[in-house]
């Protein structure tokens, strides 16, 4: 077995290790929205006492979910606008997401891009060609619009030739805006402090936000396109007929 080989064994074993230890001690039930509420005030004061402890290692813990593709991204966003309110949860949450998804591309790339080259070259060719014309913008698209999972993404842009670089700073800029809804939702169940508050004006119109953010985005989307002369996004994410890769 050649080396790049044995090491590659190394990492998905290193891979399903984690993954295996985070279920396997339970802990996915600290990325839950209950253990959220009832752990807050706790948070709160060992936040005071140790802000930038606090602050590394919840960024930290934010990278590793995210680049395992471990469930609880989403929680644990609204968890950042509780506990560190609005621009602090956002700074910390967009460089933490940034830097994970494109660890898991960095990871996938270096795993799986080889071998797909090698059973689909012509096609990832082809897909190659539509990245090199219009590959930011498509990013930028799924990344807006939240249609594709989070993982999907990461894992279909490594078997491309995109730069990391490009993946990286098109990601940030493009789950920027759904990223400040998540943290500014977090921030007002934060603020919840009676069964009153959940029919407050502000709590009601964040979900509200959070609701139709995607089907606004993608509107948006879809008359920029136009205007371009490219097809609209179609529900499951894909660009349509006029901005498909004619060669496909």
């Amino acid at each position: 077995m050649r080396m790049p080989e044995k090491k590659k064994i190394v990492l998905v074993g290193c891979i399903l290790l984690l993954i295996g230890l985070f279920f396997a001690f339970n802990l996915d039930q600290y990325m839950r929205l209950s253990f959220l509420k009832e752990s807050r005030e706790t948070f709160r004061a060992l936040y005071a006492q140790h802000t930038v402890l606090v602050l590394g290692g919840f960024f930290l813990l934010y990278v590793g979910v995210t680049a395992l593709s471990l469930p609880g991204a989403a929680v644990m966003t609204l968890a950042a606008g509780a506990l560190f309110g609005f621009w602090a949860g956002l700074v910390l949450i967009s460089f933490a997401s940034t830097l994970g998804g494109t660890l898991a591309c960095i990871v996938a790339r270096y795993l799986f891009r080889g071998w797909a080259r090698e059973k689909l070259g012509a096609w990832l060719n082809r897909i190659d060609s539509g990245i090199r014309r219009e590959g930011a913008f498509y990013l930028l698209t799924l990344r807006l619009i939240p249609v594709v999972p989070f993982f999907l993404i990461n894992l279909g842009m490594a078997l491309t030739s995109m730069r990391l670089l490009t993946f990286y700073w098109i990601s940030q800029v493009g789950m920027l805006p759904g990223t400040a809804v998540y943290i500014n939702a977090g921030k007002q169940l934060g603020e919840i402090s009676s069964t009153s508050d959940i029919f407050s004006a502000d709590l009601i119109l964040s979900f509200l936000i959070l609701g139709i953010f995607p089907l606004a985005v993608k509107k948006v989307v879809n008359l920029i396109r136009a205007k371009l002369g490219k097809g609209a996004i179609t529900p499951d994410g894909e660009p349509g007929a006029g901005g498909r890769d004619s060669t496909a």
